[in-house]
């Protein structure tokens, strides 16, 4: 069993999350992938349906030169591009909340000594908290995404002055750290929302007991390597149905491109698969990354540290 609140360093958070999933991870991504199945499964069949024809008459008429059919395709299919995004826009929100607050569940049940975690007590988990689900789900939406979407992009925007690099360096791993911290202690605590998101600002470069250094170099520094691994992981992924893509539409003369979409047929639904299985890769990844930041946000509840090694210590006594 893996002791969650305790004190860790730079080094420590890489390893333990490593160590977790050594631990956990069979029973861990089995749960995730029964509890997040339905709404994969929706939204994979709403990409294809409704954005398969678009993908193919973009890139096919960007090759042979037709934008003018891209607009007028564009025109004709407005409804279903409208009710396709709208349905994206509900599906992945939803999936984002719910990838967010499965390791919070997950990891609470772990801290309260728990060892086998079954899908009934992650969905129970939501069903007990719903009223904190739904204000996470709407808080993260419409406030919190929004407000780290605005600053990534300024960052970003200043690259072309260099100086966004190295903003992005910092602001990236820093709002990821937020927005997880302000999961994990939302439902660890009788915090309201807004005091959870205060907590989770704070608690990313001091310590509430302010007799320790800040935390934010350890915090920064272990969510940049797990970042880097987890985009050169999911890139590589990622490129293979661009590839075979790119492929297809080199070894396609431009006039055949026009008369017929390149992902209609098999090799579209081949290219989709592959695309579906390497996002869904890459969100199994995304979850080293969210262990690894609730480990962070144990190691910052230092008010919690000590009762749970007094607690430890009163169970060694009753055991002798």
């Amino acid at each position: 069993m893996m002791q969650l609140y305790k004190n860790r360093d730079f080094g420590t958070f890489i390893s333990d999350s490593f160590a977790f999933f050594k631990l956990y991870g069979k029973n861990y991504f089995k749960n995730f992938i029964l509890l997040n199945g339905l709404l994969l499964i929706l939204m994979v069949i709403v990409v294809v349906l409704g954005f398969r024809e678009f993908f193919g008459v973009l890139f096919g008429s960007n090759m042979s030169g037709q934008s003018y059919y891209l607009e007028q395709y564009f025109t004709n299919n407005l409804a279903l591009f409208i009710i396709a995004g709208i349905l994206l826009f509900i599906l992945y929100t939803a999936l984002m909340t719910i990838n967010f607050l499965y390791p919070v569940f997950y990891m609470k049940r772990i801290a309260e000594g728990q060892q086998e975690i079954k899908t009934d007590d992650i969905i129970n988990d939501f069903k007990i908290n719903q009223k904190k689900v739904i204000a996470t789900y709407f808080g993260l939406t419409f406030l919190v995404m929004p407000v780290a979407t605005v600053l990534f992009g300024f960052s970003y925007f200043l690259i072309i002055i260099l100086i966004g690099l190295v903003l992005i360096l910092f602001v990236a791993p820093t709002l990821f750290n937020i927005i997880t911290f302000l999961c994990y202690d939302y439902f660890n605590g009788n915090r309201s929302f807004f005091e959870s998101l205060s907590y989770a600002i704070r608690s990313q470069f001091s310590y509430t007991n302010g007799r320790e250094r800040s935390p934010y170099w350890k915090y920064w520094g272990s969510t940049i390597v797990m970042g880097i691994l987890f985009y050169i992981v999911s890139g590589v992924l990622s490129a293979v149905p661009m590839i075979l893509f790119m492929t297809k539409l080199s070894t396609t003369s431009p006039d055949a491109q026009f008369e017929q979409n390149p992902m209609t047929g098999s090799f579209g639904i081949l290219v989709f698969f592959l695309y579906g299985v390497s996002s869904l890769f890459s969100m199994l990844l995304m979850n080293i990354l969210y262990i690894n930041s609730g480990l962070m946000y144990y190691d910052s509840r230092k008010d919690l540290h000590q009762k749970v090694e007094l607690a430890e210590i009163e169970t060694i006594g009753i055991n002798e």
